[in-house]
């Protein structure tokens, strides 16, 4: 448990050793929130008082809290959180976990990708990891058509969501940086959540893969109020039509975009995770103090 305690706290130091060299200002966000997110997949803990009053929910990414915080003027940003997501136990996923979130204004999804390289190989290098030199950069970079004609038998319609994922996880993911990182880039549009589009009509956004495992979620950031109102909507339906919770809308960030967000490029990044790929463990709860099943 000591050396689990001290490998956690060295990467924690390195994190914020590596953004303070760039002048980030570390910042703290609420984590009961009045809307965890919309995506279909996502399902959240509700928060009620002792009353039984609805009162929030705990936050599954500190993402709109942040973006916020761009819009009033801040310009470099991270943030290391607990985040909450229900039903998702496994492997490689607990329902409370470390999330490491980073925004930039007036940057691209490529800086931010570059920042990525640069800090997991500083991390990499602080924990003395067996696989540190791995992680020098550049990473790799496919587009999402790439993947699947390298690692299946071509690009699967993403109109047939289901297949697509499917084909995504039994055959394309599991071969996704197995030497060293790959980037993911220019998913479909249909994806695209928080990311604006590319000329092209691809998603600006990124997922980072190392041995198979994601590692992180990033986008180059949509800064049009109304067409992010019509992808909550979107949302909001299709939730409603798969017969999950629907979640509200969050006006005041919606709000916040509207009165300008700059042009900004954006991380979320699994700390346990990381440690995990770093310490060669094959689950996250082999580098967490508590898992919940030890509770």
């Amino acid at each position: 448990m000591l050396e689990l305690l001290r490998r956690r706290a060295t990467v924690t130091d390195a994190i914020r050793r590596f953004f303070a060299e760039l002048d980030f200002i570390e910042v703290e966000t609420p984590s009961i929130v009045p809307s965890p997110g919309l995506d279909v997949h996502l399902s959240a803990f509700e928060v009620r008082d002792p009353h039984g009053q609805r009162v929030g929910w705990l936050s599954t990414s500190p993402e709109y809290q942040m973006k916020r915080l761009l819009s009033e003027g801040a310009t470099r940003i991270f943030q290391l959180c607990r985040s909450y997501r229900a039903e998702e136990q496994g492997a490689h996923h607990e329902r409370e976990f470390t999330m490491l979130e980073w925004y930039r204004s007036h940057a691209s999804s490529d800086d931010v990708m570059r920042d990525t390289e640069r800090l997991i190989s500083h991390v990499a290098a602080a924990l003395e990891a067996p696989c540190a030199v791995a992680f020098s950069s550049p990473w790799a970079r496919l587009t999402v058509e790439e993947a699947f004609r390298k690692h299946a038998d071509g690009m699967v319609d993403p109109s047939d969501e289901e297949r697509f994922f499917r084909v995504w996880v039994e055959q394309v993911q599991p071969q996704l940086g197995l030497d060293r990182p790959v980037f993911v880039t220019h998913w479909p549009s249909s994806m695209a959540s928080l990311a604006k589009l590319h000329d092209d009509g691809t998603a600006d956004r990124f997922e980072g893969f190392f041995r198979g495992i994601e590692l992180c979620n990033g986008f180059g950031e949509l800064t049009d109020p109304d067409e992010q109102r019509k992808r909550f909507e979107r949302d909001q339906a299709d939730r409603r039509a798969a017969g999950r919770p629907v979640y509200p809308i969050d006006e005041r960030f919606l709000e916040a975009l509207q009165a300008g967000m700059p042009e900004s490029g954006g991380n979320a990044l699994g700390v346990d995770r990381l440690i995990m790929l770093l310490a060669e463990e094959d689950t996250i709860r082999a580098v967490m103090p508590f898992p919940a099943d030890e509770l």
